[in-house]
C-alpha cells in the first residue's frame, strides 16, 4: 500500500509538472544539454523569477535535479522521473492495439 502511494504521488508531481505548456518546454530545453536558469530564461520571453519557478515545479516533480556548479545552479532532466507517467500512460496502449488490431481485421476481411 504504501509503495502504491508513492508511486502516486511521483506520479501527481510529473503531471501537475507536465500540465504547463512552458514546463514541456523547459523539459524539451533540458533534454538537449543541462542549463542555468539564466540560460533557461534566454529561451523564453518571462522573467527569471518565472523561469525559477517553473524550474522549481519541475524539480518537485522530480522531472529535473540541480547541482552546484560554482555559483552556478545547473538544471539538468532526470529521464527516471518521466518512468512514472510512461507507465501510467503504457496502460492505455492496449486500448489502441485492440482497435489497431480490429481495424487490421476490418481492412483485411474487405472484399474490396
Amino acid at each position: 500500500m504504501i509503495q502504491v502511494q508513492a508511486q502516486e504521488t511521483d506520479l501527481q508531481g510529473a503531471f501537475r509538472a507536465l500540465s504547463d505548456p512552458s514546463r514541456r518546454q523547459i523539459l524539451l530545453h533540458l533534454s538537449r544539454r543541462e542549463m542555468t536558469i539564466g540560460e533557461v530564461a534566454a529561451h523564453f520571453q518571462m522573467t527569471r523569477a518565472a523561469v525559477k519557478k517553473h524550474l522549481t515545479v519541475l524539480e518537485e516533480g522530480r522531472l529535473i535535479s540541480v547541482h552546484v556548479r560554482g555559483r552556478e545552479r545547473v538544471n539538468r532532466i532526470e529521464p527516471a522521473g518521466l518512468a512514472p507517467v510512461a507507465d501510467w500512460l503504457a496502460y492505455f496502449d492496449r486500448f489502441w492495439d485492440q482497435r489497431l488490431d480490429a481495424l487490421k481485421d476490418a481492412v483485411e476481411t474487405d472484399p474490396r
